[in-house]
């Protein structure tokens, strides 16, 4: 009886055992289906570059925080038990798509050779659409035709005709022949990451006043030489918007004859420039232009949300080497600085 009853307790057991090893198994399974599934994301095509010498981990922690999966504790597992590498590259990932499905392709590695374009700061939407052209990453007129789109413009909340300021410049990889709207979501999407990283909370402003930071840092961009003179031209234009003196600055009737009459750039900038008739000529108007004249880099964006306080309402080259500038307070100042700088380079140039 006694052996009857330590059977039956021991068949319990196993029973027991085995039920809580199934419930494991199917808890294993689960778990695995669900975080090898992807988030809950809009279809399309986004770009990720895995760096040379990255950890699994850092791989999979950028992959989460761009919402491309969902756990980058599960990306990790799948790295620790298969022994095999994942290249280095930029890639090109349909989403969506499973954890898998990524690290599979991360495996065998890029498939399409990229193109490498450079837009430099301060650079216009037209000179932006030449660049991508020149790379044989899109046709200039589809570019400009996306960037002028009024569904782009009111994805991004662009109170204006054109993404003009707000295709950040930087250094991109793109396919050839890549679809224009997907460029150009690239770049609007970097330029608010940026902001971001700059402590700048565009959620903060509304569309109109952000647009109008923007066009300032723009003009900003196109002025200054030396990254810490910025925040203090920032200021200076700050003072005349502030007393409604027109900014005239020389770089909007730069953008008026290149991009606005579309004549070649002016090495200098005459009198009868300055009195072109036009929105965009602070010369003659006074407040911000229409709409930005560049687009504006991190030193410039930071200068505009973050400008040093003073009573400068002028400043004019100085240096012409060192690109550094005179600030004054009276138009005399600024005349006499002007004075100087010229008597300055004549001496250098006798001396040479």
């Amino acid at each position: 009886m006694a052996v009857h009853r330590i059977f039956k307790t021991m068949s319990l057991i196993i029973a027991v055992l085995a039920g809580f090893a199934l419930l494991g198994v199917a808890l294993v399974i689960g778990g695995y289906w669900f975080f090898n599934q992807p988030p809950s994301q809009t279809p399309g095509t986004v770009s990720f570059e895995v760096y040379k010498g990255e950890t699994a981990m850092t791989v999979g922690k950028r992959l989460e925080k761009e919402g491309v999966i969902k756990s980058r504790y599960f990306w990790y597992i799948l790295a620790r038990l298969d022994p095999n590498y994942i290249k280095a590259g930029t890639y090109q990932l349909e989403l969506p798509a499973t954890q898998r499905d990524i690290r599979s392709a991360f495996l065998v590695g890029p498939k399409d050779a990229l193109q490498r374009v450079t837009i430099p700061e301060g650079v216009t939407l037209k000179k932006t659409a030449s660049l991508l052209e020149e790379a044989a990453i899109c046709d200039d007129q589809a570019f400009l035709a996306v960037a002028a789109d009024p569904e782009i413009l009111k994805t991004y909340q662009i109170p204006g005709e054109t993404m003009e300021g707000f295709l950040y410049p930087d250094t991109y990889l793109f396919p050839q022949n890549y679809p224009p709207a997907l460029v150009v979501k690239t770049m609007a999407d970097t330029f608010f990451q940026r902001l971001e990283e700059l402590q700048i909370k565009p959620q903060s402003l509304s569309p109109e006043e952000l647009y109008q930071k923007v066009t300032l840092a723009s003009i900003v961009e196109r002025e200054y030489r030396v990254d810490e003179e910025a925040r203090l031209m920032a200021g200076v234009f700050y003072n005349r918007l502030n007393i409604s003196m027109p900014l005239q600055s020389c770089a909007t009737v730069e953008y008026v004859i290149t991009e606005i009459l579309g004549r070649p750039h002016p090495e200098v900038i005459y009198t009868k420039d300055t009195e072109i008739r036009n929105p965009y000529n602070t010369y003659v108007i006074p407040g911000l232009p229409p709409g930005p004249i560049s687009a504006p880099g991190s030193v410039a964006l930071y200068a505009v949300f973050n400008p040093v306080i003073s009573d400068y309402l002028y400043f004019r080259l100085a240096d012409g080497a060192t690109g550094r500038h005179y600030f004054s307070r009276t138009f005399d100042d600024h005349i006499k600085a002007g004075l100087l700088y010229v008597k300055g380079n004549q001496k250098s140039q006798r001396s040479l």
